[in-house]
This record gives structure tokens, sequence and C-alpha cells, in this order.
């Protein structure tokens, strides 16, 4: 499935197969793999690092137990990322921190109209490479502070766009929203970060 299928690793079948038998190298393997990325997508439905790492180890859990029901209609990744996303779902509702994910269709005036006119069809990168490192690190930290201003439904989706790099079909497919849903709220996020890093780079900008 496009970028999200894992990089490196063996074909999903041997991984599988790993995981039934109780290889525990195999699983350490994706353990350093793709917890960061976990993590990440975990931090954007919860408030704390703390929570976002109980849903990880829930959501590894969760993959032990029920990887003998593993059917194969989607990539190992794709599904334990979807067991990872209903897992944070779960949490956010019971720690009461924001609205349950059903009630975010009409958040900041959501409608699922395509891309305005004038709009991008494939936008370039979101994040920028500049030289200096000092730089660099600011403008990351930027990025997370507009990340985590961002309405739930946008952030989730523009982490798993532009961080995690899946493809608009794999988060569709996620979170179970249409495409147009899809490219609306990453339209959105990705205006909102670019004006914050447009606003950022202005004010730093050096006289001639």
């Amino acid at each position: 499935m496009g970028s999200f299928t894992g990089g490196g690793l063996p074909p999903d079948d041997v991984v599988v197969t790993a995981l039934r038998a109780g290889d525990e190298a195999m699983f350490a393997v994706l353990l350093d793999t793709w917890s960061q990325g976990m993590l990440r997508v975990a931090r954007s439905y919860v408030s704390t690092d703390h929570s976002a790492e109980e849903i990880v180890q829930d959501t590894w859990l969760a993959v032990i137990g029920g990887i003998d029901g593993f059917e194969g209609r989607s990539s190992v990744k794709t599904w334990i990322y979807r067991i990872l996303i209903n897992t944070a779902k779960k949490r956010v509702v019971r720690e009461s921190r924001t609205l349950p994910w059903s009630s975010f269709d009409q958040e900041a005036g959501f409608t699922a109209s395509p891309v305005p006119p004038g709009g991008w069809q494939e936008p370039p990168a979101l994040w920028p490479t500049p030289e200096s490192e000092a730089l660099a690190s600011e403008v990351r930290k930027l990025i997370a502070a507009a990340l985590a201003r961002l309405p739930p439904r946008q952030r989730i989706v523009i982490t798993l766009r532009d961080v995690e790099g899946c493809t608009s079909d794999e988060v569709c497919a996620l979170l179970e929203i249409s495409p147009a849903n899809q490219r609306v709220l990453l339209h959105r996020a990705r205006a909102t970060v670019r004006d914050r890093l447009a606003d950022y780079f202005e004010a730093v900008k050096q006289p001639e």
C-alpha cells in the first residue's frame, strides 16, 4: 500500500508468520521501526506524552493478542495503525479531554466541499529545510506548536499525510472519511501551518 508498507521490513506474510510464532526478534524490529511514528500519531489525539505512550503500549498488546485474526485485507502497518487510532479514540473519550471523534465533523465550520478555486492540487512539501541548524530547530518547534493548535481532525490528517507519509487512500481508510473530507482537512491544516511559518520567516528575515 504505497508509502505505508514499512520500508525495509520483510514482506507482510513473513512478518505475520513470525509474530504468530512468537518471534521476539521480529517484534523488536517492528517496535524499533514503527513506535516513534505511532507515538506521533497518538500524540495528535491526546494532551500528554504519557497518554500517547500508553496508547502505543496498549496498541502493541492488542497486536500481539489479535495477530491470529489478521486477514491480510490491508498491510500489516495499516492494520496496526488502525488499532492505534481506535485505541486513541477510546482514550480521548474516556479521558474527556476533547469531544468524541464523531462530533468533529462540524468543527471550525467544516464542510465536505472540495479545495476552493486557486488552492493547490499538489502543494510542495510542508517541512522547510533551512541550512542553519538553529533555525531548523526553531522551525521544528514552530511547526509542532502550530500542529498542536489545529482542530483535532485537521491535526491527525496532516500528521498522517505530511509527517508519517501516508497516502490519501490510506488516510481515508484509517480514519473512515471520504476523499473530499480528507482533502479539505489537509488543505486547511496545511494553510494554517504555512501561514504561521510565513509569519515567522518574515519576522526573521534580515535586511539586505
